[in-house]
């Protein structure tokens, strides 16, 4: 796993609206979501970051090899980069970004 996917500090941790992967909002403002990006485009963009994630999540996953995890298939990850994922995620994300899909 990568250590610029793993969040850097316990404090001020978001999770994705649409993959689960959970960073502080520093690290999706300066990398933006490794799953989303090129849909969320978070990356610099303090305030897209802030839509498209969320500070309400329950239980964290770490995943290190996701094509070989029981756990990232019951979650529906195993497609994802490793890094670490909410269990669950409370929120939506904003509606033209809905509609774009």
């Amino acid at each position: 796993m990568a250590l610029e996917t793993c969040p850097k500090d316990l404090h001020h941790l978001r999770a994705c609206l649409l993959c689960s992967l959970v960073k502080t909002i520093d690290q999706f403002e300066y990398d933006g979501c490794d799953n989303c990006e090129s849909y969320l485009q978070m990356k610099g963009n303090r305030e897209m970051v802030y839509e498209c994630t969320s500070s309400s999540f329950d239980g964290v996953i770490a995943q290190m090899s996701p094509e070989d995890s029981w756990v990232a298939k019951w979650q529906r990850i195993s497609n994802f980069k490793p890094g670490v994922y909410a269990v669950t995620v409370t929120g939506w994300l904003p509606p033209d970004l809905k509609r774009n899909s």
